[in-house]
């Protein structure tokens, strides 16, 4: 009697430990570039069902990592399958395939190469035709953390067609430059013989792209989060932001002061608020066939 109670026990809890790792599928990618002229690696989180669906397309939200960072970060260190599982399954957000590429920029142009034309020109296209997303704005959007936030700013600015919502944590857009503790000094992105190209800065940060996006006519939901205590003033940087967007889109920015500096554990705490922020403008995965949906929409 004994050992059939232990078997029971067994296998209850080899159960239960399976129900717990179930959920979303991370792995990794890469395809090759020719704008960078190299391997262009991602990973790419795939919800629960996602191999089993075989006629649903799902929205897409790009996430992006720091300067000098990598594709795994978020993964790693931002706890991202936990926490998207866990809101996909308490119904919080809708099912979403989240892509994390890695880039040696900060999602610009830069010096040491064209990353911001490879994400638009060569990532977003190989996403499209390799998954099962819904190739239309209102199922794609774009979020990261500092230099991933300049990031996202900058192509939800630069490209408001594309996308239907952005969030960004802790945001390096830094104005008119960056504050002396920035990597972005340092970063090969913005140096020139050495330097820090200054030029190249204003002509790669937000405020480049500013009075473009305020004069035509796509409104891209933004939210905000920075740190109290960070030391690059990035809550100061953000209310900029929210100040100069506001008259544009009232009711369109969202911006949040959270407790730390400029770590990931704002950044974890960042994510979900940030996932909760993006789900009302995404929207829903489609189980039937994407034309049919896209040709009754007004």
């Amino acid at each position: 009697m004994i050992r059939q109670v232990a078997a029971v026990l067994l296998l209850m809890s080899i159960f239960v430990s399976q129900s717990v790792r179930a959920g979303g599928n991370v792995t990794e990618g890469r395809f090759e570039s020719d704008l960078l002229g190299k391997s262009y690696p991602y990973m790419v989180y795939l919800p629960e069902g996602y191999e089993t669906s075989h006629n649903n397309r799902y929205p897409v939200i790009y996430l992006l990592h720091g300067s000098f960072g990598g594709h795994k970060d978020w993964q790693r260190k931002g706890r991202l399958k936990r926490t998207v599982d866990r809101m996909i399954r308490s119904g919080r957000i809708a099912p979403v395939i989240i892509v994390m590429p890695g880039s040696k920029s900060w999602w610009i142009d830069g010096h040491n190469e064209d990353a911001g034309s490879a994400f638009m020109e060569e990532l977003l296209p190989h996403i499209e035709e390799t998954f099962r997303v819904v190739e239309d704005r209102g199922w794609r959007a774009v979020a990261g953390l500092s230099a991933g936030g300049y990031g996202a700013i900058n192509f939800a600015m630069a490209h408001p067609e594309k996308f239907v919502a952005a969030a960004a944590f802790s945001p390096a857009i830094y104005d008119p430059l960056p504050p002396s503790n920035s990597t972005a000094w340092r970063h090969p992105s913005f140096l020139k013989d050495g330097m820090f190209d200054g030029e190249l800065w204003a002509r790669r940060n937000y405020t480049a792209y500013l009075d473009h996006y305020l004069s035509q006519q796509h409104t891209v939901p933004l939210y905000l989060t920075a740190g109290d205590r960070d030391p690059l003033n990035a809550s100061e940087h953000t209310l900029v932001l929210e100040n100069r967007l506001k008259p544009h889109q009232p009711g369109l920015v969202e911006r949040q002061v959270l407790p730390g500096g400029h770590t990931w554990g704002v950044w974890r705490s960042s994510l979900p608020r940030g996932l909760l922020f993006i789900d009302r403008y995404l929207r829903e995965p489609l189980p039937t066939p994407v034309q049919d949906v896209l040709e009754r929409e007004p």
